[in-house]
């Protein structure tokens, strides 16, 4: 499906926009969490340092290990008040409305993009209570596609997709290929993996397109990264992040949009290299290829 404005974006405008962003999610950050005002200041960062984009390289790094070993309280940047949903799994996540909007748009954008429309019969594998399933549902509602919640047994998985004759599967690596090694034939012209530990998964099935959704439980959501149609490696949700690679090729994410938990500079652990190449699809935001894959 074609791109919409913002994601033909060109490069100079985004880069306006990306700074404008940064500027705002570092003030933010360090007049409102407690975690960043004290990790800021004992590098001696305030806000006014950050000038032009390159200038995120004199912010510290965040890691995994940080996010499980503070308290998102420590974290979080407004009260209690302003939020409207918690998660609780692996790692604590909590959500404005803003931040519920922002995730709802990337994945609808993600989805879009894979000419998932309207009348497309989706199952969702998975548990509600995570909080990242509750915006690809969300999204699919927007779009317009019929929605069938698979939940976790599948059995049930089984029953209800033959019955109602589900094309298009969302679910983790596991649930997808437990459920498709107990279908007779794969019925899905698409899948969607939402991968928690890596980038990329290895899956494949016959004439079945696999579409890989980056959700690991520390960013809260499965929209930093999709698939179009037409292109090898992933587009960036640009306006939605700044990106940086190491020079080992790990991947380093700063969050311009999120309200209540921002992420500045964190380390994903992933390694990746950029697809040089313009998208045929007509989308301007950068793609990221994993090392050996086209995806």
């Amino acid at each position: 499906m074609l791109a919409d404005k913002i994601e033909q974006i060109r490069r100079e405008e985004l880069k306006i926009l990306q700074l404008e962003r940064l500027k705002k999610i570092v003030e933010w950050a360090y007049d409102k969490s407690a975690f960043y005002q004290r990790t800021f200041r004992s590098h001696g960062i305030t806000p006014e340092d950050v000038q032009s984009l390159d200038d995120v390289h004199k912010l510290p790094l965040l890691t995994r290990d940080d996010l499980h070993r503070i308290d998102a309280l420590d974290f979080l940047t407004l009260p209690l008040s302003n939020i409207v949903r918690i998660n609780r799994g692996d790692i604590t996540k909590l959500y404005t409305k803003g931040d519920i909007r922002n995730n709802v748009e990337m994945m609808i954008r993600a989805f879009m993009a894979a000419d998932v429309l309207r009348g497309s019969v989706v199952g969702i594998q998975g548990d509600f209570a995570d909080s990242k399933f509750l915006d690809v549902l969300y999204a699919l509602e927007s779009i317009g596609a019929t929605i069938i919640p698979l939940g976790t047994d599948y059995r049930q998985q089984l029953e209800l997709t033959e019955r109602f004759g589900i094309n298009t599967l969302i679910g983790t690596p596991q649930f997808v290929t437990r459920l498709i090694q107990n279908l007779s034939d794969c019925p899905f012209t698409k899948i969607f993996c939402l991968n928690t530990a890596n980038i990329f998964d290895t899956l494949q099935f016959t004439a079945t397109k696999i579409f890989n959704l980056f959700a690991p439980p520390e960013l809260g959501h499965a929209g930093l990264l999709y698939q179009c149609t037409d292109s090898a490696g992933q587009h960036v949700q640009e306006d939605h992040f700044l990106i940086e690679l190491s020079e080992c090729g790990e991947l380093i994410i700063t969050t311009l949009t999120a309200q209540a938990l921002p992420l500045i500079r964190y380390r994903t652990g992933q390694i990746v290299q950029r697809v040089k190449e313009p998208c045929c699809c007509g989308r301007t935001f950068t793609r990221l290829a994993t090392p050996h894959t086209n995806d």
